[in-house]
């Protein structure tokens, strides 16, 4: 047997060998995972650095008429495509063939939307050909998304295109109307489409009109009212538009007001009162409010028995279901900020006693107490009572 220092050597080889070949290990450095890791960590740091540096630099040109690479228009294409796809798979489509709907989004789109993308009568407008992207001409382009989409781009805009959202995301059914007209527009001929959009029912505003087709009056006569309500007051659209002809105008002055502060949601008509001053707004009212005389609407038969169970709210209301005679103050005896009803579109009493009971209606003070009455009618109902004011004589 060997003894003494030789015996570490032999007796204790393997032991003593495992520290040596740990160490050899650790001196190879890291393995391939860490090593990945640790470039990442270097280099993000460094390429954000260089961005910012870049940035600073102000080499990259942000000019509009500078335009974009190829290869830039295609990713930002791309990238807009799919992201408006994936985020709105999941909003179902109503029902867009009433004429109302395309009518209301009509006289949004002549307003709002023409001056950018054009429409049947009238070419864009070219400052906002010189925008970068483009806007689109949309009579031509509309076609190539689903409705669904269009209505998650109308409502929500899009970043970096000058596309703005909507002006509440309370409405829902002013931005369908919106789509609705979309998709019936690239079928309008330039004559159809001025006729609708109320063009050629315009005063003419001559050198001092209405701020280069603004929401202005011209004289004593709202202009862009006129557009929708008609230049008497009269409404239309198969109940797009309401009459606003013979309200009090305190009424009307004070829903103008609510539009232009917000508090009454409307991405159509918060625009146009905003632009009005408050001594404007009140002419407006003014206005419409002198007007009379309109003639009977004009509608399609309805049951006997819708009639009869909308006269009995009206006049009567459900006190089984907490719901008091609606003429207790639409009435004769009303007051000056209450609406009268008789004779109105029976579509826009709908919408508006639908909003209530969604709570996207406000801007008076009696909207508290219409929004408990309006949870309390069901959907029968409230056709009912809207079709009763529709015939009712003013």
């Amino acid at each position: 047997m060997v003894s003494g220092p030789l015996s570490f050597g032999v007796v204790g080889a393997e032991p003593a060998s495992a520290p040596f070949r740990r160490r050899s290990d650790a001196q190879e450095g890291p393995g391939p995972m860490k090593r990945i890791l640790l470039t990442i960590a270097v280099l993000v740091p460094l390429g954000a650095l260089g961005a910012f540096l870049f940035a600073w630099s102000g080499l990259y040109n942000v000019s509009a008429s500078s335009g974009h690479w190829p290869v830039s228009t295609w990713f930002l294409h791309f990238g807009l495509r799919n992201s408006v796809e994936t985020q709105s798979m999941l909003i179902d489509v109503p029902d867009l063939s009433h004429p109302a709907q395309a009518m209301l989004g009509l006289g949004h789109y002549q307003y709002a939307c023409a001056p950018c993308h054009g429409s049947p009568a009238v070419a864009p407008n070219a400052i906002a050909q010189q925008m970068l992207p483009v806007p689109p001409y949309l009579p031509d382009k509309v076609g190539e998304w689903e409705d669904e989409e269009l209505f998650w781009i109308v409502k929500h805009g899009l970043k970096y295109s000058g596309m703005p959202a909507w002006p509440t995301q309370q409405r829902d059914d002013e931005v369908w109307g919106v789509v609705a007209f979309l998709r019936r527009m690239p079928s309008m001929g330039p004559e159809e489409y001025r006729r609708l959009s109320g063009l050629d029912a315009l005063p003419d505003q001559g050198p001092e009109g209405d701020r280069a087709g603004s929401s202005g009056l011209l004289e004593n006569r709202p202009v862009a009212c006129a557009r929708c309500h008609g230049p008497r007051g009269a409404g239309g659209g198969e109940g797009a538009f309401p009459r606003l002809a013979g309200q009090s105008a305190d009424y009307l002055a004070a829903a103008l007001d609510a539009y232009a502060l917000g508090a009454r949601p409307s991405g159509v008509m918060q625009p146009i009162a905003a632009e009005l001053t408050p001594e404007e707004r009140r002419r407006a009212a003014d206005y419409y409010a002198a007007q009379a005389g309109a003639p009977p609407l004009t509608m399609p038969p309805v049951p006997a028995d819708l009639l009869a169970e909308g006269e009995a709210i009206a006049l009567r209301g459900t006190p089984a279901q907490g719901v008091p005679a609606c003429q207790g103050c639409h009435g004769a005896t009303r007051p000056p900020a209450t609406p009268a009803l008789e004779g109105q579109w029976p579509r826009y009493i709908e919408q508006q006693l639908r909003l209530w009971k969604a709570g996207n209606r406000g801007g008076t003070p009696s909207s508290e107490v219409m929004g408990q009455v309006a949870l309390r009618l069901d959907d029968r109902q409230i056709e009912a009572v809207a079709a009763w004011y529709g015939r009712a004589a003013p």
